[in-house]
């Protein structure tokens, strides 16, 4: 079975990957997150998850080496991490009421032979008609600073939302595993037979 990496600092990925009961190495990945002059927030997400991957996997000759990025994009402007409350209010006093689009960047490099696997999955969520109060209540409690539109849906932040669109629920919390099992078993990784009985690294 490959030696498998998850490239992220994320506790909240670290937990998603723990469910596939497979053994892995978490590494926090040392990149510049800026995004491009005329980039996509697809394309920024895809290069993000890639590079993360890449600057992970360098230390790791013979792994399989997971990933991921997210953003949220409103009204074609591309909302990152907000870094604080002001911001985080800000951001989600523009998302109320509204459709917003999170693209979750995805991938998988086997680094024994170079093959890469990228994906950018797309989930469209409608927040719900929100007060300030209730707005300034929730980053409070959750402080979302460190979370792509500062939203959390794993969290109290699912009470922010009136409905969402998209193919795998688990994108939202910056690892998409309906998306990640294909890439694994394209890959030779199984989790449906290669568990293990013990705890992740």
């Amino acid at each position: 079975m490959s030696h498998l990496v998850l490239a992220s600092s994320s506790p909240h990925r670290k937990a998603l990957l723990e469910r596939f009961g497979l053994a892995f190495e978490v590494v926090s990945p040392n990149v510049d997150e800026t995004p491009r002059s005329g980039e996509t927030a697809s394309d920024m997400v895809m290069r993000l998850a890639l590079l993360k991957a890449r600057v992970v996997g360098e230390a790791h000759p013979r792994a399989l080496v997971i990933g991921s990025d997210q953003c949220a994009l409103r009204d074609g402007r591309i909302l990152g991490k907000p870094g604080g409350f002001e911001a985080a209010v800000e951001q989600l006093a523009g998302s109320a009421g509204r459709c917003v689009t999170f693209h979750t960047g995805l991938c998988l490099l086997n680094t024994a032979n170079g093959d890469t696997q990228v994906e950018d999955v797309i989930t469209r969520v409608t927040f719900r008609a929100l007060s300030h109060a209730q707005i300034t209540a929730y980053v409070r409690r959750e402080t979302p600073y460190q979370c792509a539109g500062s939203f959390m849906s794993e969290r109290l932040g699912i009470a922010l939302v009136e409905a969402f669109e998209g193919q795998d629920p688990t994108a939202l919390i910056g690892l998409p595993l309906i998306q990640l099992v294909s890439m694994l078993m394209r890959a030779g990784l199984n989790p449906l037979s290669d568990a293990i009985d013990h705890e992740p690294l």
